[in-house]
């Protein structure tokens, strides 16, 4: 967890403190400067139109980031708000709210995206809405099961017998139980909102141009990787693969520490 905390810091202080000394706009056109490599003046080299590529990877990773955190936590709060109406009311509503995110879970998760942003016209706001839509069976299926197995057990019988309200009963006994299982899937949702976003940016329904996103960043440099001005494509790449690898990582050592025996409180 810690090499994957690291790398999300990095990133983050790249995006965040590093504009403060690196003070050039990611859109200002020099084209006397056009795909010059890499250089003490240009750090990461200028793509086609002169562009500085290091303030547009720091712009790219501001975009990036925030969107990845958008997703992942309006993911949260709806998903897991249906995971934990079905988980406890069970039944007829708990199938009909199961049904739905098996409808949005049928189809394949960048095709539902790319169909959302392509409906309501390309975007960030857009593509943003399109990927947390299918963020939300996610959480909703992992939040439900984690209910009905918090629901039997002891402590909940003993609230539930001395008369606990239902709304007690989850913000009390269900809520602090379901925290860690919620980070820990935020923390993949968070990895798969920056990828899908770079994927709608590569095919152009995401951040729309002259705004810096690291897929449309990736577009843009692949016409010019063949000639030789590897920098335009491969700097944004490397921050694509960087902050999914962390946030898995995070992901996956948050998912094993929170399922050793004796981890998660009983009450």
């Amino acid at each position: 967890m810690r090499v994957g905390l690291g790398l999300l810091v990095v990133l983050l202080v790249m995006a965040l403190v590093l504009p403060l000394f690196w003070r050039v706009s990611p859109t200002a056109v020099d084209l006397s400067h056009a795909l010059a490599p890499p250089s003490p003046a240009h750090p990461m080299g200028t793509d086609g139109n002169g562009r500085d590529v290091l303030a547009r990877f720091n712009a790219g990773a501001r975009v990036s980031l925030l969107i990845g955190l958008i997703v992942a936590v309006v993911g949260a709060i709806i998903g897991g708000t249906i995971g934990i109406i079905g988980g406890i009311r069970g039944g007829a509503v708990d199938a009909v709210l199961m049904r739905g995110m098996d409808a949005i879970l049928a189809f394949p998760p960048l095709v539902l995206a790319m169909a959302v942003t392509v409906g309501l016209g390309p975007g960030a706001v857009t593509a943003t809405w399109g990927i947390v839509l299918i963020s939300i069976p996610w959480y909703a299926r992992i939040v439900r099961s984690e209910v009905l197995r918090i629901r039997s057990q002891q402590f909940v019988y003993a609230a539930v017998t001395m008369g606990a309200s239902p709304v007690r009963v989850v913000r009390r006994h269900i809520l602090p139980h379901l925290v860690p299982t919620v980070l820990t899937q935020a923390a993949g949702v968070f990895s798969y909102g920056i990828l899908a976003m770079a994927g709608l940016g590569f095919l152009g329904l995401g951040v729309q141009v002259p705004t810096a996103d690291w897929g449309s960043m990736i577009t843009e440099g692949l016409e010019y990787a063949l000639g030789g001005q590897w920098w335009i494509s491969t700097f944004p790449g490397l921050g694509v693969l960087a902050v999914t690898a962390a946030a898995a990582i995070i992901a996956d050592s948050g998912r094993e520490a929170f399922s050793r025996p004796g981890e998660r409180a009983g009450g």
